[in-house]
């Protein structure tokens, strides 16, 4: 039996909320950086790198700028020396966290069975 379909029939995939979330959340680092944040209410910039192995601090950086760009990170600057800078999930960022923890379940149950081709 076929499941429901979230690609209506004749649409290109860039039209829809399936692209829209992989833009939001796709790469190599993302996720992981939204699962950091989702375990902690906010995190500077060298506990996340230290968290997450093999980024470096410039595409940590890079990562950070996007997710806040879209709208799921903030950053949050204090005015104190030496300067303090933490980030958090937003509200949106927040509505994303369900999806990965279906993703780690997934992942969980299904990593020992990997298919032998």
């Amino acid at each position: 039996m076929k499941e429901v379909s979230c690609i209506p029939q004749g649409t290109e995939i860039e039209r829809t909320g399936f692209h829209y979330t992989l833009s939001l959340i796709g790469g190599k680092y993302k996720m992981a950086v939204l699962y950091l944040l989702a375990e902690h209410d906010a995190l500077r910039h060298n506990e996340l790198h230290r968290r997450i192995t093999g980024i470096s601090f410039k595409t940590l950086a890079s990562v950070l700028r996007a997710l806040a760009r879209d709208g799921l990170v903030v950053r949050t600057e204090y005015p104190q020396i030496p300067p303090k800078v933490e980030y958090a999930l937003t509200q949106r960022g927040r509505s994303l966290i369900p999806i990965l923890y279906m993703m780690c379940d997934w992942g969980e149950r299904h990593r020992n069975m990997r298919k032998t081709l």
